[in-house]
Parts: C-alpha cells; structure tokens; sequence
C-alpha cells in the first residue's frame, strides 16, 4: 500500500503553485551562481535544454531536482542569468552522461528557476516550476551546453463538455483515493478540490500518480486534453479499486486470523489480493494440472497415495514456503516417469540376425547367445532375463552390440556411463530434503527414455570407483542387476518401489577382475575377443571406409581405398585387438583426400598400399620375431592383456658370478615365482638338457622382460621361462616362429592358463607359425576363428620336455659380440 502515498509536503507546495501561490517571477540569480564568462543570448523561441535522467515535469507542478552534470549546472546557470527558464527532457536512456540529441525525447516542459543554491556538500538543488509544454523543432549549436528550438504547445483555456465530465470524474476519482490512504491531512483534499481547469487537474494528478517514468512521459506527449484524461481515469480507477480490494482484505484477514504474526498477515492478504484480481489461477492451474498427471500416470495404488498426499500438503502450502519448489518438482519427477506396463513387443528373430549382421561383423558366437536371448524373451516375456555383460578390449563393438540389441527389439536406448562414479548416490539417488537433490542415473535414464520397454547399457561397470563414506555403488547395483529385487526398486529421492523388471540391462566391461564377486554373479558374462586382420579387413571396408568418408565430406567415386591398402593399414600402422585406432588411421587417409579434392587438384583418387607412406607415414610396427632370432635365451611367449593379447619376449643371459638369479622387467611376485620354478626345473634336469651342473654354479643368471615400465604379472609365461633358459645354459636358439603359452610345476607339468584366444590372435598378428599350447586347453581351440585355425599349427603340451624338443634348434656358437647383441 505504500506505494499509493504520495509526498504530502511536496503535493501540498505543487498545489500551492498551481493555484497562484508562489507562482511569482523567478528570484534573481542566488548567491550560488558563479560568474563565468558570458555566452550569446538565447533566442526568444528557444530553450536551453536540461536533460533528466529519471524524471518527467509537468506545467503547473513544482518539483525539486538534484543538478549533477557540469554541463547541466552551467546550463541552469546560464538561465538564472538570462532570467530565461529551462527546457526539462526526458532521457531515453538514463545511464548516458551525455546524451546526445537523439538520445533524449523531444517533448518537455518548460521550467521557471525559483531557487537555485549548492548543498554544504557541495551538490547543485534546482526547485523550479513546470510552465508550459513544448515540442522541440531542432537542436542549436553555438552554446556550451544543449540549446533547441521549441514550439509551445498549450491546452485549450476552456473544456468542452466531454472534457469537464471528465475532468470531474477524474477529480471524484482522486478524492475517494486520498480517502482511502491512510495519515492524509484535510488541507491536501481542499487544496486538490480547488482546482478546477480540467489541463491544471491533468497535469497535477499525472505529477503525483505512482507509474512508471516511461508512461509518464509517454502522458506528457498526450497533447490531446481528452484522450489524456481518460488514460488518467483508467489509472486511478484501477489503484482505487486495488485500494479497496485491499481494505476488504484486511477486514477479512484479520477477522479470520485473528492476531497472528505480520509476515503471515500480509501472506494472507497477498493471497485474497491475487484472488480478487484473479492472479491467483496460474498456482490453482498448476494444481490442477499436477492432479490431472497424477490420473494419467498410471501409478501403482500406493505410489499414486503417496503422490497425492504429496499433492495436498503442496495445496496447502504457500508459494513463498522453502519447502514448495521441492515438494513441486518431486511430484513432477513420480508424474513423468513411464509407471505402466509396457505391451508386449513382439520380436521378429530373422530380422534381429539380419540387423545384428548388417551393424557387425564376425562374432558368430556372441550373435547366437543374442538371439537365443531374444528367442527366450519372446517366447517367455513375462520370465526373468538374465543381466547379460560383454567383456572385451576396447575398440570389439560392446556399446555398438546393444545398440543392435535395442534396435532388434524396438527398445528405446539408454547409456549410463559407470566409469569414477564412486557414490552410491548416483545409483539411488539423494534424499531429496537435500538442495540439488535428484533420483540417481537409473531412474533419470527411464524418464529420459519415456519407457519402461528400455534398454539400458551400464558402460564400463568394471571402473567402478572403491566405496567410501559416500556408499558403495557396486553394493547399491546389487538391487538393480538382480532380476529377483528389482522389480521393487527403491530410489532413495522417490522413496516409493519402481519396478525395473521390464528394463532390459546389458553391461560391458573390458576386465572381470575388478568387478565384484557378488555383481558378476548376477551377470552372464559374453566374452568378446579381438578381431584377426582378415576380420579387421572386411569390418573396414564394410563399415569404417563409408563412416569416415561421411564424415570426411567425400562419395565412393571421389575416394577409392583399395584392399591392398586396408590390409597394409591393418598389419603396418595398427596393432590392437579392437578397431578404434584403425578408424582413426582411415579417416586420416579420407582427410588426405578431402583436401586435395577441396583444393582442386584432383576430382577422384584412388589409394593404394604404396601410398600409405606419404600420408601417414612410415610403418609403425615390424616383425620384432626376426630380431629376435638366432640368439640363444631368447623365447617368444603369449600373455593377456585387458586390451587383448600381446607377445612377450623372455630374454636371459648368464654372467659370471655365484649362482644368483637377477630379475629386472618390473615382473609380479607370480611371475618371479615362475621364474624360480623354471630354473629349479633346469637344474634338477641339467643332464638330460645337456647342461653342465658346474656351470651353473660358477655363474649369475639374469632374465629380462622388456617393456620394463609396464608391470607384468600372472603364472602363464613358465613354458617360455623354462624355454629360454633351456635355450641360454645349452646354447641351442629358440626358434623364431614358435611362440608358448602355460604354467608349469616342478614336476613338469604343463597347466591350463586362459585367455587363449586372445593369445593365438596376437600370435597370428606377430607373424607367428607355430603355437604351443597347454593340453588341457584344447577345449579353447573351438573359440579361435577358423582363419586363424588355418594358418597356425598348434602344439598341445602335457609336459615342458615336449616343448624343448620342438622349439630348439640345433646347437649353434655364438660370439661374444652376438650375445652382447
């Protein structure tokens, strides 16, 4: 309500000056006034200008003004000096110092200098008064401060009879307001009833009325006396209707609640104002569109109770309350998640193989646990589908394989990133009386989807972050991945059970180890090894060649990859069991092509396996095998490696000294015990190897694993160990096309080991002939692709003798040089 009080002392002198009083000539210039050098006179139709930065003079008002500008103080100046009043303008834009003429409006008021006197602090007051209106013609030059011609524009000196029903309306308007605003003394309402021209009226009441500076001033540039008066009717009538609307409301309010604390008071009275003006129907469609939500859920009966006690206490609640914000976005959260039932969908198998071998190629077995997946969910829908997990090196397609999985089943498609998340909390979510608070990544992925009917990949679930003082996320995906709970999941931010057993969840994950026991027993894990280079070859040219020449800009006309150059990229600039790195070496060969297609200088080209060199270089890998070659102590073995298979050399040599066995290549304590295991294998057979015991005593044995920085670990290289020792303390070679893989006992056995597909692939890639295998993997042999079956020859090894009578060769001497070599 305060802002319906006017200034009373400043009302009651603008009166005064509008009826006679103090309307005198201007005084002479106050002792304030420096003298300054003099300027030429002011034309007679010409003002000089005082521009406002936040306020608009009307005639026959009296207004103080604060005079801050150098400019401005010497333009006022200069009109008490000349005796000549200021033309007072409108800025259009108030934080400009100095505007310019097309930055001020052009209609104003003319205003007679009363008093002109500097502050003890040094600021410059004006007190003058409003005297006629005036349009500017155009701006002068020839003066220090602005000066404008001007045309006065006056209103009619008597009203018609429009103008005076008006005028007196306006009037009966203005007197029931000052009745209604508290503290107003009786002088105020006589000395505004005194005025009678209906212009004087105008012009007062537009003086004192609250509204914004603009609508003042867009009154003021209202030259016609009617149209003005019922604009001012309008406003007034409104802020005495406001005025009466809330004193009804007071009335009421106080009647109904009695004596109760202001705050809540005026709550009160805000409210019955916003209903009486009708401003109270946004929070009342609001409440009734959250109501008609909640209907149309299809929420579980206990869910659909809470939601709607919920529902209430937001009703009761008022808008300004901390708790409303939360209390609303909870129940939008419970009315936009998908609650029913999806349909049956129906799964066609033909067209699930047809679009799990058009995205991929290769993986026969991995497709056909697909599709016996998908023909037991169609022929079961309502039975309990097992948590499935793709395991592989990077770059395999693991992501991609439930993207067709989605596809397949006409799935809606989620992707929740699990790697570094190590709060529980962004699986179940926050309470939700926290700021910020939100449902955790399974339930924000189900609304994103807008169905139940989802696939949701949880990626990298093996690079889950260690518990802490923030939960275990692993414990908390317990619930989640087991298909006998989670159809009453419960989010810790919706505190109600959501049922999850009709979301389909596949994971990935490129090692098992780090996983949880608990959590991979709820999966059934598909393992998916690398890809053979004849594999690599066929996925890029059926899918990485016309991705990346998409991406590139180019048509298969413009640019021509030949095989021959695939394959060269393949063995040549990439070594991995994935793709990744080979769709990055073939969209480097397109952006060699776009920019000579962009530049002009070709129209099409064709890239052959010579040209490789020139756009990406030279080879980067080469047959490390040869190097190795034909020095005694050095054997090939295989190892496993959560990117895929690798070879690993086994170098030893003998030095003299005492018997000690050194051991450098950052090797685990399972590794050096494999090496002592090997050893101790040497020397109880030195005799049947051909070694002599002697010399074993006389000198130190020193094995070596290069790739020092990389740690090695796990019993797998014994064979190799035992090989390349057999090799050193014999002098026979390790033949350069054989590579090994087992654990051995002191017996001389051969163990099982695993990731024997791994291993045979990254033979295969090294250029290697022969593999030598433990017997008791022979059951591993149906994993690794036919391709790779026929181009290796496979040696099954029940005991480490076995292996020494294949892979060594004839005794050979070596000079000193070659074996410091």
């Amino acid at each position: 309500m305060e802002r319906f009080k006017p200034s009373i002392r400043f009302l009651s002198s603008m009166l005064d000056a509008s009826t006679g009083a103090g309307a005198a000539a201007p005084a002479a210039p106050s002792p304030s006034v420096a003298p300054a050098r003099p300027v030429k006179p002011i034309p007679e139709d010409a003002l000089i200008v005082l521009p406002l930065r936040d306020a608009v003079v009307f005639p026959n008002t009296v207004v103080p003004l604060l005079v801050g500008r150098t400019l401005s103080q010497a333009a006022v100046q200069e009109a008490v000096r000349q005796e000549k009043p200021v033309g007072a303008l409108l800025q259009s834009k108030a934080d400009v110092d100095d505007p310019r003429p097309d930055e001020l409006h052009w209609v104003g008021t003319s205003v007679a200098v009363m008093r002109y006197l500097t502050a003890p602090d040094g600021s410059h007051h004006l007190v003058g008064r409003g005297v006629r209106r005036f349009r500017v013609l155009q701006f002068l030059e020839g003066w220090p401060f602005p000066v404008a011609q001007v045309q006065y524009i006056d209103d009619p000196a008597r009203g018609d009879p429009e103008i005076e029903g008006r005028a007196r309306a306006l009037k009966d308007r203005a007197m029931q307001t000052l009745q209604l605003l508290p503290q107003v003394p009786a002088e105020m309402s006589a000395a505004l009833q005194a005025l009678e021209q209906p212009a004087q009226l105008a012009d007062a009441v537009c003086s004192v009325l609250d509204i914004p500076v603009a609508e003042k001033q867009s009154l003021l540039e209202t030259f016609d006396l009617k149209s003005r008066l019922d604009r001012l009717l309008a406003a007034v009538t409104h802020r005495l209707e406001v005025l009466k609307v809330s004193r009804d409301v007071a009335d009421r309010t106080r009647e109904s609640i009695g004596d109760v604390n202001r705050k809540h008071l005026l709550r009160e009275q805000m409210r019955v104002i916003q209903k009486e003006l009708g401003e109270d129907d946004e929070n009342s469609a609001d409440i009734a569109e959250l109501d008609a939500a909640i209907a149309e859920a299809g929420m579980p009966d206990d869910v659909e109770k809470a939601a709607r006690k919920e529902l209430k206490r937001l009703e009761r609640m008022p808008e300004a309350a901390a708790e409303h914000s939360m209390v609303r976005t909870y129940l939008e959260w419970l009315t936009e998640l998908p609650w029913r039932n999806p349909e049956p969908a129906g799964i066609d198998i033909p067209e699930a193989r047809r679009i799990l071998d058009a995205d991929h190629f290769g993986l026969e077995k991995i497709k056909r646990r697909i599709l016996e997946h998908l023909a037991v969910h169609k022929l079961n829908p309502s039975g309990r589908s097992p948590i499935l997990c793709f395991a592989g090196p990077p770059g395999v397609g693991k992501t991609s394989l439930g993207q067709s999985i989605a596809k397949a089943t006409g799935r809606a498609f989620q992707r929740v990133s699990l790697g570094g998340v190590h709060d529980e909390s962004e699986i179940r979510g926050h309470r939700r009386t926290y700021i910020g608070a939100l449902p955790g990544n399974i339930v924000q992925a189900l609304r994103k989807a807008g169905t139940r009917h989802t696939l949701i990949m949880l990626d990298e679930i093996d690079k889950l972050g260690a518990g802490g003082v923030h939960g275990d996320p692993a414990a908390a995906l317990l619930e989640v991945l087991d298909p006998e709970q989670n159809n009453s999941f419960r989010d810790t931010y919706l505190a109600v059970p959501y049922d999850l057993s009709k979301v389909m969840f596949v994971c990935t994950a490129n090692m098992l180890d780090t996983i949880p026991g608990p959590l991979r027993d709820r999966m059934e894990v598909i393992q998916l090894p690398g890809y053979t280079n004849q594999e690599k070859l066929e996925i890029a040219r059926r899918y990485l060649l016309p991705r990346q020449l998409a991406a590139a800009g180019l048509t298969e006309a413009q640019c021509r990859v030949t095989d021959a150059a695939l394959a060269a990229i393949v063995a040549d600039y990439t070594r991995e069991a994935g793709v990744r790195n080979l769709e990055r070496e073939v969209g480097s060969v397109c952006r060699h092509v776009a920019v000579r297609v962009a530049e002009g200088s070709v129209t099409a080209m064709t890239v052959d396996a010579a040209d490789l060199p020139a756009v990406l270089g030279p080879k980067r890998f080469e047959a490390e095998v040869a190097m190795r070659a034909g020095i005694p102590g050095v054997a090939t073995g295989l190892a496993w490696t959560p990117v895929g298979g690798e070879i690993l050399f086994i170098e030893a040599a003998r030095t003299a000294g005492s018997g000690r066995l050194i051991l450098t290549g950052q090797l685990g304590d399972v590794m050096k015990e494999s090496v002592q295991a090997a050893l101790s294998l040497v020397k109880g057979r030195a005799g049947a190897l051909g070694i002599a015991a002697e010399a074993l005593d006389r000198a130190d044995v020193h094995v070596h694993v290069p790739a020092g920085a990389t740690p090695k670990d796990g019993p797998s290289a014994g064979v190799a160990m035992f090989v390349a020792l057999t090799s050193l303390l014999s002098g026979r070679p390790v033949r350069a096309d054989v590579a090994m893989t087992g654990e051995i006992s002191l017996r001389g056995l051969v163990l099982p080991v695993g990731g024997i597909k791994e291993k045979v692939l990254a033979a295969l890639r090294a250029g290697i002939k022969t593999v030598m295998l433990p017997a008791r993997n022979r059951r591993d042999l149906e994993d690794i692709p036919q391709e790779a079956r026929a181009q290796l020859e496979f040696v099954w090894l029940e005991r480490v003798d076995e292996a020494v009578a294949l892979a060594l060769e004839p005794a050979v001497a070596v000079t000193q040089e070659e074996a410091a070599a």
